[in-house]
């Protein structure tokens, strides 16, 4: 999946083998026993040559790696509720959330026909202790010891309570075979050109216009109906755009200005999108600045965006308004604070507002008609977006007038996406729209951006109230508990806008039915659809069937 970085639903779980019903249904009903040589041919997003890369700890990763060859302990939805277990099939929290056992699965093989056992495990998470930088997700900020008990089990021991890293260490780190990168000198920058992994599938060639895989007879979850996965290079989004619409690519992650009409309406029988939210689009703030550390000034700034426009002109009708509160609704509905007043369920466009707002914080305009503090510090921001990115660059586009227009002036800085992400990271921009991180509760999410110890709080957030909210989280062994830990950082975002929530952040899923059944879609959402989700791209490629 997509993370700031690289993203605790329950204390102890027992989970099935099977994946949902509605999953299950789509693999036994289709009525076709063996695999078939007919190619899957799949685009994450043109991103012209490829670089080969299969490391699974490498930002550089091909799309595939992770999933298909590569796999983890379970698999969470971020979409749904359901729980699917991969190379465990159960894990229990003792010890007041301090320790995490884990159970394996019996009979898997790693590809080249080795056992897959506890001591792969243990020797993965030493290894991300050993190299820091490997550790993108902070697993061993609390995590003291990792050991097995015996070849089925692993015990994971913390500090303190640790609900937070379950999703973590059973759902985003992806496991290694101990025989094999023992013997690697630097796995950093180590490009793994064999990889040898448990998943569905091999890699069987490769080049710079285009690699393959094929089905893994040895797989444990019975060798993948689909038998070749083609991953074709494209360098620009016309000409995938243009071969998507005419059926020569099988799944893709694409934007597509007015889908319906350029993709869908070419064959209506087979091209198929959609778009669900996962995430929440962020117009970030400093805090760092004098001027946007007030809150009278973020709270100006969000009343005078028109969500609405953003949501029909700046995308296409795909992302509808933001909840104050961050959250993903109605992915997260059950999450959602029973009591919250209504002025927090939803944002008002109210540019009179806006101008009471700083008038009354003491502000007035100048000659020019841009508000100036009492201070005589002006309203005026630099937001920046990646250039080329068409869809936020008219987002910053329609915002920047909009402020203009109570006296807020915002000058819009499109810059290369390395720019770009550099000055969130380093603290040095005033304004950015970017993305969010989710995960499979909303702790994810608000602990990414808003812990004070998080790399990804970009704005720089510090309230005792926010951090003592997800301390408390880490030793909630319930829902319930969870929930009530949960509710007051609703609150916190809907009231105190650390940053400004827009539009609900949408995935982009494209796919075609001509040769393929088995898809997720709106009725059976038993993934994350986009093939750039991981590890849900792997368990899509396990319930795929021919057609016919």
């Amino acid at each position: 999946m997509i993370s700031k970085q690289k993203m605790a639903a329950l204390s102890a779980a027992v989970l099935l083998p099977s994946l949902l019903a509605g999953c299950g249904a789509a693999a036994e009903n289709s009525g076709v026993s063996a695999a078939t040589n007919q190619p899957l041919v799949i685009v994450q997003s043109p991103e012209g040559t490829y670089s080969e890369n299969f490391n699974p700890f490498s930002s550089g990763a091909l799309n595939g790696t992770l999933g298909p060859i590569y796999q983890t302990l379970f698999y969470f939805n971020l979409i749904g509720t359901n729980s699917v277990p991969l190379l465990a099939t159960s894990y229990a929290w003792s010890n007041n959330a301090t320790t995490l056992t884990v159970n394996l699965r019996h009979g898997v093989q790693w590809s080249n026909g080795q056992p897959f056992t506890s001591s792969d495990v243990v020797y993965t998470f030493n290894l991300l202790h050993q190299d820091p930088a490997l550790d993108a997700n902070g697993i061993w900020k609390s995590l003291v010891a990792v050991q097995a008990n015996g070849k089925y089990q692993v015990v994971f021991r913390f500090s303190k309570p640790s609900i937070g890293s379950q999703w973590w260490i059973l759902g985003q780190t992806y496991i290694l075979p101990k025989k094999i990168w023992s013997q690697i000198k630097n796995p950093a920058t180590y490009t793994n050109a064999n990889p040898v992994g448990t998943g569905p599938y091999l890699l069987h060639s490769f080049s710079p216009q285009e690699y393959t895989f094929t089905a893994n007879p040895h797989y444990w979850g019975g060798e993948p109906k689909v038998h070749t996965l083609e991953f074709p290079a494209y360098t620009s989004n016309d000409s995938a755009d243009l071969a998507l619409a005419s059926g020569n690519i099988d799944w893709a992650g694409i934007f597509i200005p007015n889908a319906k009409q350029v993709y869908e309406s070419r064959n209506p029988a087979n091209n198929h999108f959609w778009f669900p939210p996962v995430n929440i689009v962020m117009l970030y703030t400093n805090l760092k600045n004098p001027l946007l550390a007030q809150l009278p000034v973020r709270e100006a700034i969000s009343y005078a965006i028109n969500r609405e426009k953003l949501y029909k002109v700046g995308e296409y009708g795909y992302e509808p308004p933001a909840s104050p509160t961050g959250l993903v609704l109605p992915n997260n509905q059950a999450w959602l604070a029973p009591n919250l007043p209504q002025k927090d369920l939803a944002f008002q466009y109210d540019p009179q507002k806006s101008i009471q707002i700083l008038q009354q914080a003491g502000f007035k305009k100048n000659s020019q008609g841009i508000f100036v503090s009492p201070a005589g510090q002006p309203l005026s921001f630099t937001l920046n977006v990646v250039a080329g990115w068409t869809d936020w660059d008219t987002d910053c586009s329609l915002i920047a007038q909009e402020l203009g227009k109570v006296g807020i002036q915002i000058h819009v800085n499109q810059e290369q996406f390395g720019a770009y992400y550099s000055a969130f990271t380093n603290g040095t921009y005033q304004l950015g729209i970017s993305w969010t991180d989710p995960g499979p509760t909303p702790y994810y999410l608000y602990s990414a951006l808003l812990s004070s110890n998080s790399s990804a709080n970009w704005e720089g957030w510090n309230n005792t109230q926010t951090n003592n909210a997800l301390q408390a989280y880490q030793s909630a062994e319930t829902i319930n508990q969870q929930k009530q830990d949960i509710y007051p950082l609703e609150k916190i975002m809907a009231t105190d806008l650390p940053s400004i929530p827009l539009v609900e952040g949408a995935t982009w899923y494209e796919y075609n039915t001509k040769n393929f059944t088995g898809w997720p879609t709106p009725q059976n959402p038993y993934v994350e659809p986009a093939p750039y989700y991981y590890p849900s791209m792997g368990i899509i490629l396990t319930h795929l069937r021919p057609k016919g």
